[in-house]
């Protein structure tokens, strides 16, 4: 996500110049003995939670610490070691400052995101010192999450397109790659196990393929290449008009099946009904 420029609205006030600042007026953090531990006073703690409060500093509207872009990560550092001379290295301050951070995030989220408000509302509730578009990105942030959790199938192909996909196997197999073959390379993880359960349970139907394979077998008139698309069909049903499984975005029923798609998709009347039980 691309994010915008940040204004010059800052909670924290600013300490002393480093020239101003010396090792007496400084905290010291730390142990001399154990180098990668942290004897925190109250106020290093105290200051922690401010900076990881200040909005202008440490964007909310990042999904993980991770995505924190390390620019704003060092501006922080260097606000807190004007404060306190520290005996522990850079990361170790990094980490405890993300840990605040995302603390600071959480108790936004349970107090303002999660409710089961409009959008307007919650931008009506926009905290002091925080800035709007952060606040409007958070939420939405947290829509997506939610959203991805309810996917029942998740595929692994990333940027690439399933036709991309299906084209290299094929290359790399010599053989085409019919939809129940394409399903189980999209969804599966590198452990070999299915994204979801509900992926497993389509990968399943390659069981019933076998049957339908013995029986095309000692039928001349029968078409191996449908085979997938009869499975589909029986256990999931027919097509709808606005989209097509298994085969990734952009691809239409006509595109695939061709003059034969008709027998894959639903009567006018069955789509019809379809569109009224929605509505209804």
């Amino acid at each position: 996500m691309r994010r915008r420029r940040l204004q010059d609205l800052s909670i924290v006030q600013n300490t002393p110049n480093s020239e101003e600042a010396n090792s007496e007026q400084q905290t010291v953090v730390g142990s001399s003995n154990v180098p990668e531990t942290l004897d925190e006073p109250a106020e290093f703690q105290s200051y922690l939670g401010i900076i990881s409060r200040n909005a202008n500093m440490l964007p909310i509207n990042y999904e993980s610490w991770h995505h924190m872009p390390d620019s704003n990560k060092n501006q922080a550092l260097d606000n807190i070691k004007e404060r306190f001379a520290f005996e522990v290295s850079d990361d170790y301050i990094k980490k405890a400052l993300g840990k605040k951070w995302r603390d600071h995030k959480s108790t936004l989220k349970k107090l303002y995101f999660k409710k089961d408000i409009s959008l307007e509302e919650k931008l009506r509730n926009v905290l002091p010192g925080m800035l709007r578009y952060q606040w409007e990105d958070a939420d939405c942030e947290r829509v997506g999450i939610s959203s991805r959790q309810k996917q029942k199938f998740t595929h692994t192909t990333g940027s690439r397109s399933f036709a991309s996909v299906a084209k290299a196997e094929e290359v790399s197999s010599g053989q085409k790659v019919g939809r129940l073959q394409l399903f189980e390379i999209t969804h599966r993880k590198k452990d070999g196990s299915p994204m979801t359960s509900e992926a497993g349970e389509i990968m399943k139907l390659k069981e019933k393929k076998v049957e339908y394979e013995a029986i095309a077998s000692t039928d001349s008139s029968a078409n191996l290449e449908n085979i997938d698309n009869r499975i589909i069909t029986e256990v999931l049903g027919l097509e709808r008009y606005n989209r097509f499984r298994f085969q990734g975005s952009g691809v239409t029923p006509t595109q695939y099946f061709g003059s034969d798609f008709q027998q894959y998709m639903p009567s006018w009347s069955q789509a019809q009904a379809e569109v009224q039980r929605l509505r209804d």
